[in-house]
């Protein structure tokens, strides 16, 4: 792999190289094969290259962990997340987390912060563990069936039941029924946004099949609020948290901030640990000897071994591709002054695949049993001040579920051949829905 420019290189004006096929062939291969344009770009160009996309316009996308660091450590109100994932806005909510710059993203990152760490999230993994284990008591015996969907409906639950805390039968029944038509949209949908921000104010946009359930889950939601705020008592789920919680003037979250982080938890952290579940086994049920170490560690109540599959899985194979960092000001980057409005794109996919990591293409979570990677180069959940809220939630998330299924069932791969990376939504999931076969223990 080529490295990128020196940081120290005398600073000049323009763009990073990068591909000459016409702007139309460069989006049309980033929103089908991602992974795969990033790689032809990288092989020609090293470790920094500018891509051109229709509605994005310039990205300057990086797989050098010094540069990574730069972005990620660059002043917060020049290398703006909020702005850059602006276009998803009119679905996340104005006062969505992802959104927010400055003050405002500080305010709110402060305010949500507690619930997602430390002993507050140990409280919920016996609850994991139970929605897990009656969701495998349903599985299929002896017939290839798809992972993916059956880690969505446990991450839906956990989101209703641990991070919402649903107290009416009624209100979670519809929900249950609500949610996946909400996150029933592809990645032609998305980029039919991003090429025409203004479509979600037409009727077509508001006749979509997601846009259409939105209106019923907001009012559930809302009700689901008032309820937390009236009988407070007893509640330890996430929400309950955050209707408590006060900022440093004394105000809580607004009803309005409320209902945009929780559909922001919903659509990105769902989403996101699902896929990231998906792809464990995935790998796990390719893998024998790991699938067998693994079982034999729990059996023994370890987890260091856990770990490093989890961690393994989100490296070799990242739920999504990078992040994005807007530029509200030029600045500098490897001996390139960037114009502002630029779009900077930190690869995760790239970095944690790269030379740092021997035989980085190999699932071998051995290597962190090894030591830890360097700086900047495992990056699954971002980095800095924007580092995913969510992240030690989705990790503990995942190793309950990951436990809870082995210890009830034995799997294997439903074909030998492992399944390639495809787009949905924002992230990068398993194209066959990553198929196994289940037997009892």
């Amino acid at each position: 792999m080529a490295p990128g420019p020196s940081p120290n290189h005398e600073v000049i004006d323009g763009f990073p190289p990068g591909p000459s096929i016409p702007r139309w062939a460069q989006t049309a291969w980033w929103a089908l094969r991602p992974l795969s344009f990033m790689r032809y770009c990288q092989r020609r160009h090293g470790d920094l290259f500018t891509i051109r996309i229709h509605a994005f316009g310039n990205i300057v996308v990086t797989a050098d962990p010094v540069l990574i660091k730069e972005v990620f450590a660059g002043d917060r109100e020049v290398f703006a997340a909020g702005q850059a994932n602006a276009a998803m806005s009119p679905v996340l909510g104005r006062h969505s987390l992802l959104a927010l710059d400055g003050d405002r993203h500080l305010r709110q990152r402060k305010l949500m912060l507690p619930p997602f760490h430390g002993e507050a999230i140990g409280r919920y993994r016996q609850r994991v563990e139970q929605i897990t284990a009656d969701e495998v008591a349903s599985w299929p015996v002896g017939k290839p069936f798809a992972v993916r969907p059956r880690m969505q409906d446990i991450t839906f639950e956990v989101i209703l039941r641990a991070v919402i805390g649903v107290s009416d039968s009624r209100r979670l029944e519809r929900l249950r029924e609500l949610l996946p038509k909400l996150l029933d949209f592809s990645v032609f949908d998305m980029w039919f946004v991003w090429l025409f921000p203004k479509i979600l104010n037409t009727p077509i946009g508001r006749g979509h099949k997601s846009m259409r359930v939105r209106p019923e889950v907001d009012r559930l939601l809302y009700e689901e609020i008032a309820a937390h705020r009236a009988h407070p008592e007893g509640r330890d789920d996430i929400l309950a948290l955050l209707v408590a919680a006060r900022g440093e003037d004394g105000e809580p979250l607004s009803d309005e901030e409320l209902l945009d982080q929780i559909i922001t938890l919903l659509l990105a952290g769902h989403e996101t640990t699902t896929t990231g579940l998906a792809w464990t086994f995935e790998r796990l049920v390719r893998h024998p000897a790991v699938l067998e170490r693994l079982r034999s560690d729990l059996e023994r109540g370890e987890e260091d071994y856990l770990d490093a599959v989890v961690n393994e899985t989100l490296r070799v194979r990242p739920v999504i591709d990078g992040v994005w960092r807007k530029l509200t000001a030029p600045a500098s980057l490897a001996g390139h002054r960037l114009p502002a409005g630029t779009l900077v794109f930190p690869a995760i996919s790239l970095v944690q695949t790269s030379t740092a990591f021997p035989d980085a293409e190999e699932f071998r979570p051995e290597r962190f049993l090894e030591g830890s990677p360097a700086p900047y180069t495992f990056i699954p959940f971002g980095g800095g001040p924007r580092r995913c809220i969510g992240a030690s939630f989705a990790t503990m998330e995942m190793k309950t579920v990951l436990s809870t299924v082995l210890e009830r069932v034995e799997l294997h791969a439903a074909r030998h051949r492992s399944e390639s990376p495809r787009v949905h939504h924002v992230t990068q999931i398993p194209s066959r829905g990553a198929r196994v076969v289940a037997s009892a223990r």
